[in-house]
Formats: structure tokens, C-alpha cells, sequence
């Protein structure tokens, strides 16, 4: 498996090469759902904005989640996507 390095929020969030993979690593300052999707909103300190990560519970594990809470800190390896592509593929499912 290819190791991915670490991106800061600050510089994702300047990035328009939609489909890259990062690795972003931070303190969770918040997190909310519902039975299908949680949001976690993610600071890395680089930034006052946080990211939004967004969990599809089919695919994760749920004792794992419950370990996510506010002030935990997590790395989220996944390719990089907009609201856009978000709300494209709820509406193709």
C-alpha cells in the first residue's frame, strides 16, 4: 500500500485536483448524523476553517465511531472531493 503524506486543511482546501488522494490529520470538533451518514468537522489548527468528513456507515465501523468524539484525533486517508460530487452521488443512489 502506497503511503500518502500529510495535507494540511489550509492547503486542501486551495486544491482543484478532485480525486487525488490525501491523508489529513486533526482534532474533531464536532460530530453529527443519522443512521446512514455522520459529519465530522475536522481542525488541523492551519486554518480557522474546518473540514467536513463525511462517514457512510456501511462502510465503517460502528464500535470504531463511537471512539470519535470531540477532542479525539484522527488521520482520514481518502480522495479528494467537492459538495458538488457529494450531492451528484446521493442523487444517482
Amino acid at each position: 500500500m502506497e503511503k500518502i503524506g500529510r495535507t494540511k486543511i489550509v492547503d486542501l482546501l486551495k486544491r482543484t485536483d478532485i480525486g487525488a488522494m490525501v491523508n489529513v490529520k486533526g482534532w474533531v470538533r464536532t460530530r453529527r448524523g443519522s443512521k446512514q451518514v455522520n459529519f465530522i468537522a475536522l481542525n488541523d489548527g492551519s486554518t480557522i476553517n474546518n473540514l467536513q468528513i463525511v462517514v457512510d456507515l456501511a462502510n465503517f465501523d460502528e464500535e470504531m465511531l463511537k471512539l470519535i468524539t470531540t477532542g479525539a484525533c484522527i488521520s482520514v486517508p481518502s480522495p479528494v472531493v467537492t459538495r458538488k460530487y457529494l450531492l451528484a452521488k446521493a442523487r444517482r443512489d
